[in-house]
């Protein structure tokens, strides 16, 4: 998934790309995410001039992760928004302009991978939920709450706290 800024400032249409990414590698060792399918990074890559690229479109990718309260299967799809700008400069490290959301290279061709990874990184779950009222498992035997109540006793007080137990009664 590469561009070159001459040929982008040589054409007049819009570049499309439309490209599998496997992301397998990046949620490895990600205890909550099980075998991720291939993201699918839709983009349009423009000349916009003065050798400045445009790149926006979107990656989708379907995750099945675990619930982080009661740990059952969980299946999201993403829809990751995607707008990177790429400029050519000369000497890239002498940029200094904090407020620019642009990338500036130096090499006159640019590879898109690095840019499509980090992005679906920064938007995966830190959390998912099987249900917004997921009660989650019990602390001390592990019963799932959402389908039944266990015995255990879950009135435990704060040692620092227990002479403030009996205040209200």
């Amino acid at each position: 998934m590469h561009f070159q800024f001459k040929k982008m400032a040589a054409g007049s249409q819009p570049l499309q790309v439309r490209q599998q990414v496997d992301v397998s590698r990046l949620v490895q060792g990600l205890g909550d995410i099980r075998a991720p399918r291939p993201l699918l990074a839709e983009l349009e890559v423009a000349y916009v001039g003065q050798d400045a690229v445009e790149v926006q479109g979107k990656l989708s990718v379907e995750l099945d992760m675990a619930c982080s309260r009661c740990l059952k299967p969980v299946h999201q799809h993403l829809n990751i928004p995607f707008h990177e700008r790429f400029k050519l400069v000369k000497a890239p490290e002498e940029i200094q302009d904090e407020d620019d959301d642009t990338i500036y290279v130096d090499d006159e061709t640019v590879d898109l991978v690095p840019y499509v990874e980090e992005s679906f990184v920064l938007h995966i779950p830190m959390t998912a939920v099987c249900k917004e009222d997921c009660k989650g498992l019990c602390p001390n035997c592990g019963t799932d709450l959402n389908e039944g109540a266990c015995d255990c006793d879950t009135e435990t007080v704060d040692p620092r706290l227990a002479a403030l137990k009996d205040f209200f009664k």
